[in-house]
C-alpha cells in the first residue's frame, strides 16, 4: 500500500510543482515614440502689450451762439468732409442785428463824411483868418470823433456778420460723426465762459492711433535699438477675435516722462485705417519687435516638460536610450519654442510618447526623425 500523505504536505507539494511549471512572462516591448530634430530658424522676438485705439483728431461740435436748432443736415454715424453743413441755428434774430449794424455803419459813414468836409473848409478858413484856432480845433476833433464812430460801427457790423455766419455750423475736420445730441426745435447755448451745448462728436478715422504703456526696461531697450537703427520701429495690432496681428503700423511717439505711480511710459503707434476696422475706444493687442531678427533653435512646445520649475526635453541617445536634457528656453513662436542652450540640431527630441518613455530605458522610434516642424518657414515673424 502507498503511504498516506498528510493534507498540508500535499498542498505544499502541489504549489511547488505549479511554481516550477509556470513560465516567466516576456519582457515588455519598448514604447514607440516620435522624434524630431530641432529646427534652425531666424525669428523676431516681439513684446506684446494691451493697447487702446484713439482718434488722431476729435472734436465736440458746440454752437458759438445761442438759439433754436432750425435744421440738421447729416445722418447719424455718417462720414463728413471738412466744411460740410451740420446744423443751422435760427438765423432771424442775428440777421436783424446784422441789418441794424449795417445801418449804423452807413449812418456813421455819412457823419464821418460830413465831418471831413467841415474840416476841409475849416482849413481854408483858418488860412484866411476867418475862424479862430478854437473853432478849427473843435471841427478837427469832431472829424476825429466821427472817424472813430465809423470804425466802431464797422467793427459792430463785422461782429454781427460773424454771429450770422455762426448760425450755420459746419464740420471743422473730415471724419465720422456720431449721433445727434439735440433735435430741431431745441434751444442750445453758445460758447462763452460756460461751455456750450454739445451737438455731436466728430472723430477722424484714417490714420488712427494706438496707445500702449511700456515698462522702463523695455523703453531703454527700444532707445538702444534706435541708436543702431534710427527708423521708426514697426508695430502690429490685433483686435479681439482676430488671428495673428493683421494690422501694420509704426511707433511715432514716446512720452517725455515715466509715470512714477506705474513705472511705465506712454508709447503711441500710428496705423492706416482705410477699411475703418479700427474704431476709437477699442481695446487691442499690440506688439513691437524687441530687437533685430536672431537665429535660434526651435522645438515643438509639446516636447518641453517641467520638473519643479526646471524645463527639460527627452532625447534619444545611443542605442535609443532615453535621456532627460535640461534646456534654457526663450520666447514662443506659434507652436514652437526657442531653445538657447541644451540642444544641438542633431539631437533627436521626443515629441510624441513622452508619457511612456522613461530616462535610462530604451524606446522604439516610430518612423525616421524629421524636422521639428516640416511645414514651418525658415524665417518666423
Amino acid at each position: 500500500m502507498r503511504p498516506a500523505v498528510p493534507p498540508l504536505a500535499a498542498l505544499a507539494l502541489l504549489a511547488a510543482l505549479g511554481a516550477c511549471s509556470r513560465a516567466k512572462p516576456p519582457a515588455p516591448a519598448p514604447p514607440k515614440v516620435t522624434v524630431a530634430h530641432p529646427q534652425t530658424a531666424t525669428v523676431t522676438n516681439w513684446d506684446e502689450f494691451p493697447g487702446h485705439i484713439e482718434a488722431v483728431e476729435s472734436v465736440e461740435i458746440r454752437p458759438r451762439i445761442s438759439g433754436y436748432i432750425e435744421s440738421i443736415h447729416f445722418q447719424d454715424g455718417a462720414e463728413v468732409r471738412a466744411g460740410d453743413l451740420l446744423f443751422v441755428v435760427d438765423p432771424r434774430p442775428y440777421r436783424a442785428t446784422l441789418d441794424k449794424m449795417r445801418a449804423e455803419r452807413l449812418r456813421a459813414e455819412a457823419r464821418a463824411e460830413l465831418a471831413r468836409n467841415d474840416l476841409r473848409r475849416a482849413v481854408n478858413l483858418r488860412d484866411t483868418r476867418v475862424i479862430s484856432e478854437e473853432q478849427f480845433d473843435n471841427r478837427s476833433k469832431l472829424a476825429s470823433e466821427a472817424e472813430a464812430a465809423l470804425a466802431a460801427a464797422k467793427a459792430a457790423e463785422t461782429s454781427a456778420q460773424v454771429d450770422m455766419d455762426y448760425t450755420r455750423i459746419r464740420a471743422p475736420i473730415a471724419g465720422r460723426i456720431g449721433r445727434r445730441m439735440v433735435t430741431p426745435g431745441n434751444l442750445v447755448q453758445g460758447g462763452g465762459m460756460v461751455p456750450g451745448t454739445i451737438l455731436a462728436t466728430l472723430v477722424t478715422m484714417d490714420p488712427i492711433y494706438c496707445y500702449i504703456d511700456a515698462d522702463e526696461g523695455t523703453f531703454v531697450r527700444y532707445r538702444q535699438n534706435a541708436g543702431r537703427d534710427p527708423s521708426p520701429p514697426p508695430c502690429e495690432l490685433a483686435l479681439a477675435g482676430e488671428d495673428g496681428f493683421p494690422h501694420r503700423g509704426r511707433v511715432d511717439f514716446f512720452d517725455n516722462r515715466v509715470d512714477r505711480s506705474t513705472g511705465t511710459i506712454r508709447v503711441r503707434a500710428i496705423f492706416g485705417n482705410p477699411d475703418r476696422a479700427l474704431v476709437p475706444g477699442m481695446f487691442a493687442r499690440a506688439r513691437i519687435p524687441a530687437g533685430p531678427p536672431v537665429e535660434t533653435l526651435l522645438v515643438p512646445a509639446v516636447a518641453i516638460g517641467s520638473d519643479q520649475g526646471n524645463k527639460f526635453v527627452l532625447v534619444l541617445g545611443a542605442d535609443n536610450i532615453v535621456e532627460s536634457r535640461p534646456v534654457t528656453l526663450d520666447r514662443q513662436h506659434g507652436a514652437m519654442r526657442a531653445v538657447t542652450a541644451g540642444l544641438t540640431p542633431s539631437d533627436r527630441v521626443i515629441v510624441n510618447g513622452m508619457m511612456l518613455a522613461r530616462p535610462g530605458s530604451r524606446a522604439e522610434v516610430a518612423g525616421p526623425p524629421g524636422p521639428a516642424d516640416a511645414g514651418a518657414p525658415r524665417a518666423l515673424r
